[in-house]
């Protein structure tokens, strides 16, 4: 886990878990050492945050009371929720765990009764969406690469069973009920092509960068899709 994550990981139990939170506690929520821990500890206390407590008693997050407390409005808090539970149909696991962690972030530093009010008024959805198949590849190794903006090598089955393998830029990622989608840069068509990730066979990941010139890209691309016929 990299570091900036592991760091905001620990406040968020911090803020969840029933203070003082033991050392042994916080090491096993976030997947490190207790030398580890108390190292994490020492550098959110540098960079400004108010954790009492220490090793064997436990740790208790003190909010800044300068600071003016998180606000949302209702309609906001539903909001959040409903894309948060729409993750369960069109999403992977990492991705919906990790926006089910922002929302328990979100909630835990809320006011009052406001996020119980908030929340309990949003109804779950009753019916299961269709079954999308799953991919192949590994999918966190395909998001870094789009955010990292890296080529990537990719063998693919087409929708008519027609095999290739190609370098691609890959631009971001489209999800939906029935299929998950990538954007790309085909480098061998030299075109924008939109690949089924569950088709997308083999995956290898490559030094070249792409960064200087994925804004272009973009901008290229929705030009295009604004000049297309509705």
């Amino acid at each position: 886990m990299a570091r900036t994550d592991r760091l905001m990981r620990l406040m968020d139990v911090l803020r969840r878990f029933p203070p003082p939170v033991t050392a042994e506690r916080l090491a096993a929520e976030t997947g490190v050492s207790r030398r580890q821990l108390y190292r994490d500890i020492a550098t959110l206390r540098g960079g400004g945050a108010l954790i009492d407590g220490e090793a064997g008693v436990g740790y208790v997050l003190t909010e800044d009371p300068a600071l003016p407390p998180q606000s949302f409005s209702r309609l906001e808090i539903e909001a959040l929720l409903l894309a948060v539970q729409s993750l369960d149909r069109i999403g992977d696991p990492e991705l919906t765990e990790a926006a089910r962690a922002a929302l328990s972030r979100i909630v835990a530093t809320l006011p009052g009764e406001q996020p119980r009010h908030a929340l309990h008024a949003v109804m779950r959805s009753f019916s299961r969406g269709p079954e999308r198949a799953p991919p192949v590849i590994d999918l966190a190794a395909l998001r870094r690469s789009c955010w990292d903006e890296m080529a990537v090598w990719i063998g693919y089955t087409d929708l008519n069973d027609n095999r290739s393998e190609r370098l691609i830029w890959p631009l971001g990622l489209s999800y939906s009920d029935r299929t998950l989608i990538l954007l790309a840069h085909c480098r061998l068509r030299m075109d924008y092509r939109l690949f089924h990730v569950n088709r997308i066979t083999t995956m290898e990941a490559t030094t070249e960068s792409f960064r200087p010139q994925r804004v272009a890209l973009m901008r290229d691309y929705m030009l295009r899709l604004s000049c297309q016929p509705r």
